[in-house]
């Protein structure tokens, strides 16, 4: 490994937008480690490395437990000696109204979005202090600022990532480290492909249709592209942005939700 590249960890890193993250940042040329709960399968380390390169390495994270965060950064440690850049892009979503909302649904989801990431944080920061910079970015959601029925474990996960997020950023700030989170609208990841072909099975409105009422949830009518997440994601990772920090920025096309 050249001694200049940078060391990342993606969580979730196995679809969706941290999967648009990892190939990102690989083609910024870092070093990416990818954790997931589905990381032990051979045929995703196989086939993410054969499309992507030696620079990624996929491995079995569970963020909602402790041993396993503490035993996936430090794999990474042993490897690199530093981890440099973190992003948390773990995540599930679920609906459920608050009158009669499972426990189930209420732990996972804060588990993972919330506690998973600052399990996370918690075990990257003490290198990250050490070697004097680091830069830590929460994948957030135009959820953590409006509220919709149906999803109140999701909106306080997220909600609680930007809270989170400005403690990070005091603690850090005087060793080199920033923390930011990113909140998107609508993203057309896997998740959303399935919502669509749910709403098609539900409905019986053909693609296009379906497609377009997703796209009229903000101004501007189209999609946000999870490479465009990836992008913004790239530049609060590289050394331009080490004033950027304690800040929650909002890829909304335009929309409240």
């Amino acid at each position: 490994m050249d001694s200049t590249q940078k060391i990342a960890i993606v969580t979730g890193g196995l679809s969706g937008i941290g999967n648009a993250v990892a190939r990102r940042l690989l083609a910024d040329g870092m070093v990416v480690h990818v954790g997931a709960r589905r990381g032990a399968d051979p045929s995703y380390q196989h086939s993410l490395r054969e499309a992507l390169g030696s620079s990624i390495f996929v491995g079995a994270l569970d963020v909602r437990q402790s041993n396993s965060v503490a035993g996936f950064v430090e794999s990474v440690v042993a490897r690199h000696g530093r981890v440099d850049v973190l992003v948390n892009a773990a995540g599930v979503y679920e609906e459920e109204a608050v009158i009669g909302h499972s426990d189930r649904l209420w732990d996972d989801t804060v588990d993972t979005n919330l506690t998973g990431s600052f399990k996370m944080i918690r075990a990257v920061m003490p290198v990250m202090m050490q070697q004097t910079w680091g830069r830590i970015i929460n994948i957030a959601s135009v959820a953590a600022h409006q509220g919709m029925e149906g999803n109140a474990a999701y909106c306080a996960s997220k909600a609680g990532l930007l809270g989170l997020g400005r403690c990070v950023s005091l603690e850090g700030a005087a060793h080199g480290i920033t923390c930011n989170s990113i909140s998107p609208t609508w993203v057309e990841t896997e998740m959303l492909q399935q919502f669509i072909a749910a709403d098609m099975a539900q409905s019986g409105k053909p693609l296009a249709e379906v497609r377009a009422t997703y796209e009229a949830s903000n101004p501007q009518g189209k999609l946000v592209q999870p490479d465009e997440i990836a992008a913004l994601a790239a530049f609060l990772a590289s050394d331009a942005a080490r004033a950027i920090t304690m800040a929650d920025h909002q890829v909304n096309a335009g929309s409240l939700w």
